[in-house]
């Protein structure tokens, strides 16, 4: 079974600040209310450990695969619960330039597995809704006078 999650946000900066903070994972616990901390090294190839606080849900810890790195325009991971083909997330942001000078930020997951059905109310529902506060809150982030990033 799969599925996947979709949104995005257009962000009135240029996709390096964008960037700057999406990478600073030891800044996430000053502004991210949906991946509440992450540790790791952002490159592929290594396992960060991300706790994610889903609205009115129960904090979890998570230790993803970093898959894909493209400066100022894609970082992915890959996460599983337990054994492959139970309940994978290929988490990803892409990060495109817009005319203006600002970006298009596109924060989505294709799950797959077994789990998958019996998530999806889940997934569509706090999921979604943690992907959007964040995307609102980098927004701000990015948007700031600078002295935050």
């Amino acid at each position: 079974m799969r599925h996947q999650l979709h949104t995005e946000i257009t962000i009135d900066a240029p996709p390096e600040r964008v960037w700057d903070i999406l990478t600073d994972l030891d800044g996430y616990q000053a502004w991210n209310p949906f991946v509440i901390s992450s540790e790791g090294q952002v490159a592929v190839g290594e396992r960060l450990v991300n706790r994610l606080q889903p609205p009115g849900g129960k904090a979890q810890t998570f230790k993803p695969t970093v898959t894909v790195v493209e400066p100022a325009a894609t970082f992915e991971w890959l996460g599983r619960l337990g054994v492959p083909g139970v309940f994978d997330g290929r988490h990803r942001f892409d990060l495109e330039p817009t005319p203006d000078g600002g970006t298009r930020f596109v924060h989505s997951e294709f799950f797959s597995g077994l789990l998958v059905p019996l998530m999806r109310s889940m997934l569509d529902g706090k999921t979604r809704q943690g992907f959007e506060l964040m995307n609102d809150a980098l927004k701000t982030r990015a948007e700031s006078n600078g002295t935050q990033a």
